[in-house]
């Protein structure tokens, strides 16, 4: 379905169902591969997958291209969701899977572009909510710009990453300085007692088999056992090898792996995006607890990233607080969810909304308290 969006003369709106085999994925990957904000999840390769795992009857592709061209200039999946606990609001889609939300716009793109995407995806509430949104971003800088249109930020976060160049060599030797470089040092020799130690780092289809040494790897953890694992059912699995599969084919996925001997210590998956780098899953052998598996993996990821000019900077998509990763990716990426809203009506559902988020967050606090204390 066309519609003309507020710019008759530049912009036309598109609402696409991203499963349908009319969606012109060439053009879908083309704004992917040009966009200002990169984003692998919301990408045909990630995306298509997903939702053909957990089916969603809301969720449809919202595009921004120039009229009468094939010149899409913005993008993202929206739905209708819980906001926190109670409120539905209008939202670009993420998951537990993709905690990312930047909508895709092209790299040329500016205030008509988002303005028209925010109008319509907003709706008849005159409300969206974009959730995992860089703060940074330049879709976030726009948004804020757009007339007519409150933002707010009802919480605002702070995950580990790491930058490139000389910062990103700072802050690998300030992670890295000290008495942890001593003690990771003396864990790397005591893995050696079981074998030499080997770091592969693999792309294309070296990636593809090394994700299966993954999701056995995964499985064996306290994962597999929580039954959360990748593999623990057949919809994860099947999306999961999927996705690897997709983005193996441009070199968008590395996996990186930390063996000693025959045994395989350590595995990270990374989406390699444009210029960005996201860290998306993690396992290690428990076995090896006390030679710290999941840190020597993560250092030896960022020492990997540092080594590529083309790798600008790292998200972890990590918790943030993540008492892991913190301690060595020593950036900061500073996301949250973004509520545009305009009007009376769309104001009011925003203070509700805001709210809703903050008692979430409040409540999910206190059961991390709880479940400390009877730890």
């Amino acid at each position: 379905m066309t519609d003309p969006s507020d710019r008759k003369d530049q912009l036309e709106v598109l609402w696409l169902d991203p499963l349908a085999p009319e969606t012109p994925l060439g053009q879908w990957q083309d704004l992917a591969d040009n966009s200002v904000d990169p984003n692998p999840f919301f990408t045909p390769g990630y995306l298509q997958p997903f939702l053909r795992a957990f089916p969603s009857a809301t969720v449809r592709l919202l595009v921004i291209r120039e009229k009468g061209s094939k010149n899409w200039r913005m993008t993202a999946p929206i739905g209708r969701r819980r906001a926190g606990l109670a409120v539905p609001v209008k939202t670009t889609w993420t998951s537990y899977y993709a905690p990312l939300g930047t909508p895709l716009l092209r790299d040329t793109g500016g205030l008509d572009d988002v303005a028209a995407f925010v109008e319509v995806g907003a709706g008849s509430t005159s409300l969206m909510a974009m959730p995992f949104l860089p703060c940074n971003s330049r879709v976030a800088s726009l948004a804020k710009k757009i007339t007519g249109w409150e933002n707010r930020w009802p919480e605002k976060l702070s995950r580990a990453g790491h930058g490139s160049g000389d910062l990103g060599e700072t802050q690998y030797k300030a992670a890295m300085s000290g008495k942890r470089r001593k003690e990771m040092r003396r864990q790397l020799r005591r893995l050696e007692d079981h074998g030499p130690i080997r770091i592969a780092h693999l792309i294309g289809e070296e990636a593809i088999k090394g994700f299966e040494k993954f999701l056995k790897l995964e499985a064996e953890g306290w994962k597999g056992r929580a039954g959360t694992a990748l593999s623990s059912n057949p919809e994860t699995a099947l999306f999961s090898r999927n996705v690897i599969k997709n983005r193996s084919l441009n070199n968008g996925v590395r996996i990186d792996q930390l063996w000693a001997g025959e045994s395989l210590i350590a595995s990270l998956i990374l989406f390699i995006e444009g210029s960005h780098v996201f860290s998306w899953k993690i396992a290690f052998n428990e076995t090896f607890g006390r030679m710290s598996p999941g840190a020597q993996i993560a250092a030896i990821s960022m020492k990997q990233n540092l080594k590529s000019p083309d790798i600008l900077e790292a998200d972890s998509l990590a918790v943030p607080g993540h008492s892991m990763i913190e301690p060595l990716w020593r950036g900061r990426v500073d996301i949250g969810t973004l509520i545009l809203s305009k009007g009376y009506l769309g104001s009011s559902l925003a203070s509700l909304t805001a709210a809703d988020l903050k008692l979430e967050r409040s409540l999910r606090n206190k059961a991390k308290t709880l479940k400390a204390f009877f730890s």
